[in-house]
């Protein structure tokens, strides 16, 4: 079920609020179970993403993640504005949860940011963490905490300051979380609205 509590929105029931997008043939049910004590295991393939059904402006964000059998790739996509683009991803600014890069910030299929980037020209636009690696192990469950506010985000991992860009654009839409190929799972996603 759902729980919503002044503005909050828990993990319980989640996937009945999300769509699954990909350019792969599939569903839903076939990419994603939810168990009972409110845990998402997610196959992490083919490639594509859960995506909200609700759009967001103003608002934090708080996911838990953790792989469970080899470090992999994910990402917490925001501002989803249509897609997917680039083959598979939307048009969306990226919070990285890929191991050993868990609080960079990449801007997808034409999304900017007013900061400059630190990944070379011509390879996926990415402004790096700024923080020391505040990961945990494979295995163990991980938190980022973002927040969205009037174009400026904000990523904390594990409750170390990583990253802040300001000037996103988009700077709303749909939120979602990236499947790129390793198996995850999920618990405590939390939306606040600010306004």
């Amino acid at each position: 079920m759902h729980h919503i509590v002044a503005g909050l929105w828990m993990a319980a029931g989640l996937l009945s609020s999300w769509d699954w997008v990909s350019p792969s043939p599939s569903t839903l049910a076939e990419v994603a179970q939810e168990r009972a004590d409110g845990v998402i295991v997610a196959s992490g393939k083919p490639l594509g993403f859960l995506a909200s059904r609700a759009s967001y402006r103003n608002y934090r964000m708080h996911v838990e993640w953790r792989w469970t059998e080899k470090p992999g790739n994910s990402g917490v996509l925001l501002h989803i504005v249509g897609g997917p683009k680039d083959g598979a991803w939307p048009l969306s600014q990226q919070v990285q949860t890929k191991f050993g890069f868990a609080g960079d910030l990449l801007s997808m299929a034409g999304a900017s940011f007013n900061e400059p980037l630190t990944s070379a020209p011509g390879t996926t636009r990415i402004k790096a963490r700024t923080g020391a690696n505040s990961e945990k192990p494979a295995g163990e469950w991980n938190s980022t905490d973002i927040v969205c506010r009037d174009g400026s985000i904000e990523v904390s991992v594990n409750g170390v300051p990583q990253n802040r860009v300001t000037g996103a654009s988009p700077d709303s839409g749909r939120v979602g979380i990236q499947f790129e190929g390793t198996p995850f799972e999920l618990r405590r996603i939390e939306i606040t609205p600010l306004d």
